[in-house]
């Protein structure tokens, strides 16, 4: 929960903060924040996983300080996104099912064979969805205003996964279930 919120917030907040101080009290501000997070985690949750995102935030920032780079700053969502690419194509190759699984943990209901197949193959999927999340973050680092990256970096990317979550459903209620039909 709070990592989806700071999530949100991060970069828009950060270009509003811009306009009113300086750089290297926003980044420290940040810092401040994601240390607190990263404690936070540290005590609360119980996996290793549960701490490489306020890791990346403490180190990224640590860096952007250190340096003065709003840069660094901006790659943040991008080394996420990466890594969330990396995620999904390792559990495509190695058959971990994390579409699957996700599926399981918030649908209430039976899932028929049809499904759980289809879902099975759901990975590969998001690894394509991962790729053009990327590449969009990519391009938004490099060759826009911090304007659009930040609201990509704060919306953008929902609707990117809500509008392939959609298809992703109707795509199997009127398609994929079928295929796997016995």
């Amino acid at each position: 929960m709070i990592s989806n919120f700071f999530g949100l917030i991060f970069a828009p907040m950060f270009v509003v903060l811009l306009h009113y101080f300086e750089f290297e009290s926003v980044v420290l501000l940040y810092l401040v924040m994601a240390c607190g997070f990263f404690i936070y985690s540290y005590f609360k949750k119980e996996r290793y996983k549960d701490m490489v995102l306020p890791s990346i935030y403490v180190v990224a920032l640590s860096v952007a300080y250190y340096f003065s780079s709003l840069e660094t700053v901006k790659y943040i969502p991008l080394t996420l996104s990466v890594i969330f690419l990396f995620l999904f194509i390792d559990s495509h190759y190695n058959k971990r099912n994390m579409i699957l699984g996700f599926t399981r943990k918030f649908y209430s209901k039976e899932l028929s064979f049809e499904e759980v197949e289809f879902l099975k193959k759901g990975d590969g999927y998001w690894v394509v969805v991962m790729l053009i999340n990327t590449l969009i973050h990519l391009y938004v680092v490099n060759f826009t205003s911090d304007i659009v990256w930040a609201f990509y970096t704060s919306v953008g990317w929902y609707i990117l996964f809500f509008v392939s979550l959609i298809i992703q459903i109707i795509y199997g209620k009127v398609f994929g279930v079928r295929l796997y039909s016995r």
